[in-house]
């Protein structure tokens, strides 16, 4: 079982990478499910398609991965979590700190359990994630980190934050609902942003914190330059000359 992957493989993912930023549709983007592919090619996995936490797998080596990937200014949406019970859960956090604390307490549930049924569905022995994030500077970080594994199936501890609902911004077109903040005790910074009034998205603010500074389960490279990026002629004129090939 590896988890992660070899110094050959990122090498080759950064090359894949690479040359998605250099199409002329990229943007300077590169979604999720173009992530999910080039990863899942380099490392012989399954792309799933599913609702699942896992988004590829490779049963084989009983191996599953989250993946993300997005603009460091663009937060990251850890899932739309949906509660059992939303209305009621709500209702009672907006009386009382305890009661407040208990909505926490079960989002944060939420999340491990998700986690802990693809351990169990696909017969997984760890999960990791697999994180790109594209930086407003040209610079593009990719790393790879454990999440969870049959032994230590939860990801967060729900000892590890406070909760309290935001004061609601003012909005010109359209009433902004008040979100739940999830403050990480260990370190006094928000983590967590739940609009389980609105459409349920669960904001993962910390997220941050999981950047690497260096890891060898990681690389950092320019996006392509304007020189190296493709025109739809040059694209053309590509395939042009690979079809004309004997």
């Amino acid at each position: 079982m590896s988890l992660f992957s070899t110094p050959q493989q990122l090498a080759r993912l950064q090359q894949v990478l690479f040359m998605c930023l250099r199409l002329p549709f990229s943007h300077g983007a590169i979604p999720g499910k173009v992530l999910e592919k080039a990863f899942a090619h380099v490392r012989q996995g399954k792309v799933l398609g599913t609702y699942d936490f896992v988004d590829v797998v490779n049963v084989d080596e009983g191996c599953g991965w989250q993946m993300k990937s997005t603009r460091e200014s663009t937060p990251v949406t850890w899932k739309r979590a949906k509660l059992p019970d939303a209305a009621r859960l709500i209702d009672a956090s907006k009386e009382s700190d305890a009661a407040c604390q208990e909505l926490g307490n079960v989002i944060i549930g939420f999340c491990n359990e998700h986690a802990r049924k693809s351990l169990a569905d696909y017969d997984l022995e760890e999960v990791g994630y697999v994180r790109l994030i594209l930086h407003d500077n040209g610079l593009v970080t990719y790393f790879e980190r454990s999440l969870c594994s049959v032994s230590e199936p939860n990801i967060f501890d729900p000892n590890d934050f406070s909760w309290k609902w935001s004061t609601p911004k003012a909005a010109t077109k359209k009433e902004q609902l008040p979100a739940l903040h999830g403050t990480h005790r260990p370190t006094d910074t928000k983590w967590w942003a739940w609009h389980g009034q609105g459409e349920n998205q669960l904001h993962f603010t910390g997220e941050s914190t999981w950047w690497p500074r260096s890891s060898r389960h990681s690389l950092s490279f320019n996006a392509p330059n304007d020189e190296e990026t493709l025109t739809i002629d040059r694209l053309l004129a590509i395939f042009d000359d690979s079809n004309s090939s004997p």
